[in-house]
């Protein structure tokens, strides 16, 4: 028993002398002296516990990737050599550019092709990397984003759009441009015409106050125009019966007789108020006068 006890001490004693060697496999403690070994955390592992412990699985194949392969990385995932190839051309992105999209692998010629925008002007793709222009929802190459004058690039400087294309604004302005009658700047946009001439709606004033005029009714007197209240404070007719002015805005009509002017409501027999327009008339004084009312009065008409 004694002899037993002592040798199953013994037994103990070698094989932690056995773990504790500094050339056998850390996990299975096998010698590892002329055989294959991998360092790992300043650890020996046998090529077999390594590979069973440590390897990771392929992104393609799902198989582990050995000590003996080259295990390529990316963002966490793990592909074996010669499974790293564009998930839609199936060409090998080793040592390659490639994109990563909804986790798959694309080189840069398939990424192109079926994410990439196309040139508006050239209707080519837009690689990634290069850089592109956009205006109104849609995309250039820098190259091809240039004036339709001077054939300039463009860039990010102002810009004019017409049907035709865009225009720098030099060209545009030697082009196209107008010029306000007022100010003698350049119209881009928009714009008031009166008289064959063209203003900024900032710059079409009444000639009388100064007032904006773009959203008003307006009248002219040669060749200027004036706001309602200065044109029927400095030229408008009066009507002989209201005294206010008579301004024929609207189609509105109005009754003329030798010096005198009247709205057609307010021509009117001085008398029963009946309406004159359309009908014969008396005279009695500065009165107008119905043929009923000017019975037996001495008139001028």
């Amino acid at each position: 028993m004694l002899f037993k006890l002592q040798e199953e001490a013994a037994l103990r004693q070698s094989d932690q002398t056995k773990m504790t060697s500094p050339f056998d496999c850390q996990y299975c403690t096998a010698p590892l002296l002329g055989k294959k070994y991998v360092l790992k955390d300043d650890n020996l592992y046998c090529v077999s516990c390594y590979d069973r412990i440590f390897c990771n699985y392929c992104e393609q194949c799902k198989e582990p990737i050995e000590s003996d392969s080259k295990d390529l990385c990316y963002k966490n995932w793990h592909w074996h050599e010669g499974c790293f190839r564009c998930t839609k051309c199936n060409h090998s992105l080793v040592e390659k550019p490639f994109v990563a999209k909804d986790e798959r692998l694309l080189c840069t010629e398939c990424y192109s092709n079926e994410c990439s925008s196309k040139c508006f002007h050239c209707k080519r793709t837009i690689m990634p990397g290069s850089r592109k222009m956009e205006f109104k929802g849609n995309y250039w190459h820098e190259t091809c984003f240039v004036c339709e004058h001077c054939r300039q690039p463009i860039g990010t400087k102002p810009l004019i759009s017409k049907e035709t294309g865009n225009y720098c604004v030099p060209c545009f302005e030697k082009e196209f441009a107008n010029y306000c009658n007022f100010c003698k700047k350049v119209i881009t946009t928009g714009g008031v015409t009166f008289r064959d001439q063209i203003w900024h709606k900032e710059c079409f004033l009444c000639s009388g106050c100064r007032k904006e005029l773009c959203e008003e009714e307006f009248m002219s007197r040669d060749d200027y125009p004036f706001c309602l209240d200065c044109y029927s404070h400095l030229y408008a007719k009066k009507c002989a019966a209201c005294t206010k002015p008579i301004t024929g805005l609207r189609g509105a009509k109005f009754i003329c007789f030798q010096d005198r002017q009247w709205h057609s409501e307010c021509f009117n027999c001085g008398k029963c108020s009946v309406s004159l327009v359309g009908e014969g008339f008396l005279t009695q004084d500065t009165e107008i006068l119905c043929r009923k009312c000017g019975s037996g009065v001495d008139t001028d008409n």
